[in-house]
């Protein structure tokens, strides 16, 4: 008996120490590590816990704007028109999955080697580590010899991740 009552006591100190170290019962939340430069658009890593469901967004081209010039970068714009739609189709989708911008966890960008990605950087910061959605995706870049749509200059395709909650009402 003396030594069930020892397990026991042991259990219950164990038991105490998890509680009084921050262990937290409930699922943990997304984690984002941020690099040292704090005006870095991105983070420089994301963690998932358990419980989060992944939505998974093709890659989005930028939309036509000048009709008249197919197959050159003319036809979407420069960089910054480009940039600004591919978000904006990127936005839509996440719109019908039930996601947003601040969900984003990671994400890759695709550049035609003549993209300014200074100009790029740019207009993403007008999506992410702002003061209205603070959160930023881990992210790469890659210069490509080429995208599939002739004249688009990038490419973006993302991941989200978002409790959802699996109750039915």
């Amino acid at each position: 008996m003396k030594s069930r009552t020892k397990t026991l006591a042991l259990a219950a100190v164990a038991g105490a120490v998890l509680l009084t170290s921050g262990f937290k019962a409930s699922a943990a939340e997304i984690e984002r590590v941020y690099g040292p430069n704090a005006m870095s658009p991105i983070a420089a890593g994301v963690s998932v816990p358990p419980g989060y469901t992944t939505f998974y967004i093709s890659g989005a081209l930028p939309t036509a704007i000048t009709p008249a010039a197919p197959g050159t970068p003319a036809n979407f714009g420069d960089i910054t028109q480009q940039t600004r739609s591919v978000l904006d189709n990127l936005k839509a989708t996440m719109d019908k999955m039930g996601v947003s911008f601040g969900d984003v966890v990671a994400a890759h960008v695709f550049l035609d080697p003549t993209a300014d990605f200074m100009a790029m950087n740019k207009v993403w910061a007008t999506e992410f580590g702002t003061a209205t959605q603070p959160n930023k995706p881990a992210r790469a870049a890659f210069r490509t010899n080429a995208l599939v749509l002739p004249g688009a200059l990038l490419e973006i395709e993302f991941v989200a991740a978002k409790k959802v909650s699996t109750k039915k009402k």
